[in-house]
């Protein structure tokens, strides 16, 4: 391959690893030309798998930041570079595997950081975010139903009891009154208390004149 070529490979490979959510690295090894369109197709528009040159690949990983130790790329590579779910693109890889034994995953950079093969395969086994998103979704529905049933059947039972507490209170005003009552009917007691003492007056004023005249005669 020329200098420009390469130059323009690296460059590729380079934005491909910068924009990828995650990459996957694979052996293609006794895979069929229409065994890997199977591949790309299965693996989504959102995928671009590309069969590329170790030394270059390395070269470009080094540029983006990646680290890709050489066990990555041993042997005939081809590399998932995943732009949209990381885990369907595990889950179809994983799929592809079932049926195309020839198919090795060699490991991978998931949310920058290295991933062996076991790990992508419990990856693939994880529900996907659109799986999640819907489950979220059906659980927020639910609560938000059972709320409005909640305050639904809160506002009909204050509606049917709502004259109740006004009976009642119309029922308990007179028993705030009647320490008042009690107060009336007291009052004449309390006024014949002080028409007894005008009586008590009167006697005395009576052992009064009586002794007086009695004095008078003896002069």
């Amino acid at each position: 391959m020329a200098r420009p070529d390469k130059a323009a490979a690296v460059a590729e490979l380079t934005e491909d690893f910068k924009s990828a959510t995650a990459t996957y690295l694979t052996e293609y090894r006794g895979l069929t030309v229409t065994s890997m369109k199977q591949l790309r197709r299965s693996l989504g528009a959102d995928t671009k798998y590309s069969v590329v040159k170790n030394t270059l690949t390395k070269i470009a990983a080094k540029n983006a930041g990646v680290d890709l130790s050489d066990d990555l790329l041993a042997g005939p590579s081809a590399v998932a570079f995943i732009k949209g779910d990381a885990i369907d693109a595990a889950r179809n890889l994983k799929n592809f595997q079932k049926e195309n034994p020839l198919l090795i995953i060699k490991g991978g950079i998931y949310e920058g950081k290295f991933v062996t093969t076991a790990e992508i395969m419990k990856l693939a086994d994880l529900e996907s975010r659109e799986v999640l998103l819907a489950k979220l979704a059906g659980a927020m529905k639910g609560s938000l139903a059972k709320a409005a049933r909640t305050f639904d059947a809160l506002r009909i039972k204050m509606e049917a009891g709502a004259p109740a507490p006004v009976a009642a209170a119309v029922v308990e005003t007179p028993a705030v009154v009647e320490p008042a009552a009690e107060v009336a009917v007291s009052e004449p007691e309390a006024l014949a208390e002080v028409a007894e003492v005008p009586a008590q007056v009167e006697t005395t004023e009576e052992v009064v004149a009586t002794e007086t005249p009695a004095e008078t005669p003896a002069e």
